[in-house]
């Protein structure tokens, strides 16, 4: 996730159950998340006389000490402001600071190393008369606290995390089908260019496809071009969401015309992985009978298994059915805003499924200097997860996408509603609505044509944000048209300008 985009998430209402000590609480750290927050600061808030578990907030450590104070400062007022709005003041905090250790240093030295940090969020939090019931460190498979002085529970050279699958959490969270999709580092390499020797016949396509396309949709902003434009790349995004359902359809540089009757392949949609909530209770509190799960190859402390080669060789496998010429169309027309909010659209079922796995390719296609196109890609990555049930992806896409164009509005605004806990289910209606208005004069029926136009009328108050979406904002709204990012080398000379770097944002992210 963009390190310098906090994300959160509000108290839920499932299953609880009871954790107790630093060691239960450093392994529920990943089930709350959804993935292990590698090089991350996270604060959870706690409610009630024991201690319930409720929004959180996640951020980068910053590179430069000189950045502690403020971002401790930050990330407290965010927790506690967030708590007021959704009307639940937390009543303790707990800081989890995460960072595997460079080259020959040792996780102990990564605890002392940011023991100022973790003194300056504790001085933070009681500024806001909060207190911080535990402060831990975990590097290097190891735990360590800053508010225990007993060595005997808490020594100073770490205690070793849990075996994976070993924990009541573990077991409980296998119960309940919650995920943990690996570290956050797997999860971003998954969205970003993998530095292949492919990348260079990439850059290529891309530069074609920018001195093809771009003229255009920027010289006939609403004529005839743009239109055929917009209509070529969605058929071509068509033809690859089924080439990913049938993968032995021959791959093509130009896309062929689907019949609007034939039905889609029924393919299951990607499962919802819920919340669960954990209670800090008094430790004389008998504990919960534990069934840890039985997992498969080797384990590693601290890591549950994930699916994180599984999804490495799908991604390869998917890289492979889309050639380079294809990916730099894609990418190029979803810079348009139309085209990219009808191909919102695919966010259910077998489309949802196919449009998550086309998303990411095109995500990682986007090499030097073309990070800045990313946005696009990585924000329908972001829809289409959260859309389908899973929020930490969706997360660290949304971050990515306002990682390479913190403007891009369309990214902003999935991005807040995702980290405030709204149903997707409203802007899934509102996309519904505009397919429906858009295809109701092919409908045959007077009927229908009565229903769809119903529909939309309800949606209007809706169109106004989607319409709002892709553009840009002071002066790329000057030297965009219609929600077009000519920047870099699409603007001048194919290849030209000077590459636009996404994802690293300066020592104030740290990743």
């Amino acid at each position: 996730m963009n390190a310098n985009r906090h994300e959160t998430s509000g108290p839920t209402r499932t299953q609880q159950i009871t954790l107790r000590g630093p060691a239960e609480l450093a392994d529920a750290l990943p089930f709350m998340l959804g993935f292990h927050p590698t090089d991350s600061v996270v604060l959870v808030a706690l409610h009630g006389e024991h201690g319930r578990f409720g929004g959180r907030v996640r951020l980068g450590i910053p590179g430069s000490p000189r950045e502690w104070a403020s971002t401790a400062d930050h990330l407290a007022e965010c927790l506690v402001e967030g708590g007021a709005r959704a009307g639940a003041r937390p009543d303790g905090i707990v800081v989890f600071l995460c960072q595997d250790p460079a080259p020959g240093e040792t996780g102990r030295r990564v605890m002392e190393r940011l023991r100022p940090f973790a003194q300056r969020l504790r001085i933070a939090c009681g500024a806001l008369d909060i207190p911080v019931y535990e402060a831990l460190c975990i590097s290097d498979g190891l735990y360590f606290s800053y508010c225990c002085p007993d060595a005997r529970c808490c020594p100073p050279d770490g205690t070793p995390l849990a075996l994976s699958g070993t924990t009541v959490m573990a077991a409980t969270a296998a119960y309940a089908g919650v995920r943990v999709r690996g570290s956050l580092r797997d999860m971003e390499a998954r969205l970003k260019p993998t530095g292949g020797p492919g990348e260079e016949g990439q850059r290529a396509a891309l530069d074609a496809a920018a001195a093809s396309l771009v003229p255009r949709i920027l010289e006939d902003p609403e004529g005839q071009e743009r239109t055929e434009t917009r209509e070529r790349t969605l058929s071509l995004a068509r033809e690859i969401l089924r080439r990913f359902v049938n993968p032995k359809t021959p791959k093509t540089s130009k896309a062929p015309q689907i019949p609007k009757t034939s039905q889609p392949p029924k393919t299951p949609p990607t499962p919802q992985s819920p919340q669960i909530p954990q209670t800090l209770k008094d430790p004389k509190t008998p504990s919960h009978p534990s069934h840890p799960s039985n997992p498969t190859g080797p384990t590693i402390p601290g890591r549950a298994l994930t699916d994180t080669a599984e999804g490495a060789a799908t991604d390869a496998a998917d890289d492979a059915l889309i050639t380079s010429e294809e990916a730099a169309a894609l990418i190029l027309g979803l810079q348009d805003r139309i085209t990219r909010d009808r191909a919102a659209e695919w966010m259910e079922g077998w489309e949802g499924t196919a449009a998550l796995r086309l998303w990411r390719v095109l995500a990682r296609r986007c090499v030097a200097p073309y990070q800045e196109y990313a946005a696009a890609p990585l924000t329908l990555v972001g829809w289409t997860a959260w859309s389908t049930g899973d929020e930490p992806t969706a997360r660290v896409a949304l971050g990515l996408a306002l990682a390479a164009d913190p403007e891009y509005v369309f990214a902003q605004l999935l991005h807040q509603a995702c980290n405030e806990g709204l149903d997707p289910e409203s802007l899934r209606s509102c996309l519904r609505s505009e397919r429906d208005a858009r295809t109701a004069p092919e409908q045959p029926s007077p009927t229908s044509s009565r229903r769809v136009r119903m529909r939309a009328s309800r949606r209007q108050g809706a169109r106004p944000a989607l319409g709002r979406a892709g553009r840009q904002t002071g002066a790329r709204d000057r030297r965009a048209v219609a929600g077009v990012r000519p920047g870099g080398p699409a603007t001048g000379r194919p290849g030209g300008g000077s590459p636009q770097h996404g994802g690293q944002r300066g020592t104030r992210s740290g990743r």
